[in-house]
């Protein structure tokens, strides 16, 4: 595993994880950090260990976001 490689793709995922993109709802930050994880461990970059611990990260992100939709936050 080629660890500047791994800092990079690690790096492209902290970034989507901490500010989406414009006009990204919750879901499709949610999947697009799903999909990275799933080629990163698709393309040996990190161990499917790695790939789970990045779900539940996700997850995490995700059940938060929408848990305020309706409450008017």
């Amino acid at each position: 595993m080629n660890d500047h490689r791994k800092s990079q793709a690690l790096t492209a995922w902290e970034r989507l994880f901490n500010q989406p993109e414009i006009r990204m709802d919750a879901e499709e930050q949610y999947e697009a950090l799903l999909r990275l994880a799933d080629e990163f461990e698709d393309g040996g970059i990190i161990s499917p260990g790695e790939r789970t611990a990045l779900i539940e990260r996700a997850t995490v992100l995700y059940s938060q976001s929408v848990a305020g939709v309706g409450e008017g936050t």
